[in-house]
């Protein structure tokens, strides 16, 4: 069974995630934004509700990029200690220079909050200015695995880089692809980089069930459309068990 990570910003997400037999979530809100740290509230009544499915959580204070002040830094780093007081497996970090490459006094500090537990190293990896330079930082830290679009725009676009990070890795941590994989191209991704865990939002547009003005919206473009995505059960099974 191929190991599927799923980005989940419910606990009704998490809970179809382990019934559809995804092997980890990243639990986040704000996915449209690329994905904010959840609420405590969220975060703890996932881990008490979760009984196989791993649970991680990303930790990134605001939007934009990955180039953060001390203050912001300390933020994160109470974050993550919540995280392991309430017994989550694992965080996701990732924190860069001013100039593009990894910002090793901040993710220290990201490192020492996390530690006994699983750390990967989020997509500001895509956006440094050396992948190669920056995996072995990453390394350094102590990562457990990287996850990555191949410093592409989606993961079947960056397939032969990720599969050269594949080789550069040699085991020493995980390299994971996510962005734009899907059941339809998943297997392909897998075959070309030989890589063993997959991340996916494996989501579909549904209807906001609230919505009742169309002419008024909340959302940060206002299309006033009243569509949710979200993570579905079905996706998350075809991901964990489509084959070539």
């Amino acid at each position: 069974m191929r190991k599927v990570e799923v980005c989940c910003s419910s606990l009704q997400e998490v809970l179809d995630a382990e019934r559809a037999g995804a092997y980890r979530v990243e639990l986040c809100s704000a996915i449209a934004l690329g994905g904010l740290t959840p609420s405590y509230g969220v975060i703890r009544s996932v881990v008490a509700a979760v009984s196989r499915i791993k649970v991680n959580v990303l930790i990134r204070v605001r939007e934009g990029g990955f180039c953060y002040s001390e203050d912001e830094v300390e933020a994160m780093c109470h974050d993550i200690e919540f995280c392991r007081e309430v017994g989550v497996d694992g965080v996701v970090i990732g924190a860069l220079t001013a100039d593009g490459d990894v910002d090793m006094v901040a993710c220290r500090k990201l490192m020492a909050a996390a530690q006994g537990m699983s750390v990967t190293f989020h997509r500001a990896f895509d956006v440094c200015r050396n992948g190669e330079r920056a995996l072995e930082d990453i390394i350094t830290l102590g990562c457990s695995r990287l996850l990555t679009s191949g410093m592409e725009q989606d993961a079947e676009q960056g397939a032969r880089y990720i599969a050269q990070l594949v080789a550069q890795a040699v085991g020493r941590i995980i390299i994971m692809p996510g962005a734009g994989i899907r059941p339809n191209n998943v297997a392909i991704i897998e075959k070309i980089t030989a890589a063993t865990e997959f991340h996916s939002t494996a989501a579909a547009n549904i209807p906001d069930q609230a919505f009742a003005t169309p002419k008024l919206s909340f959302a940060a473009d206002g299309d006033g459309k009243g569509l949710l995505r979200r993570s579905r059960y079905e996706i998350i099974s075809e991901l964990v068990n489509n084959t070539l």
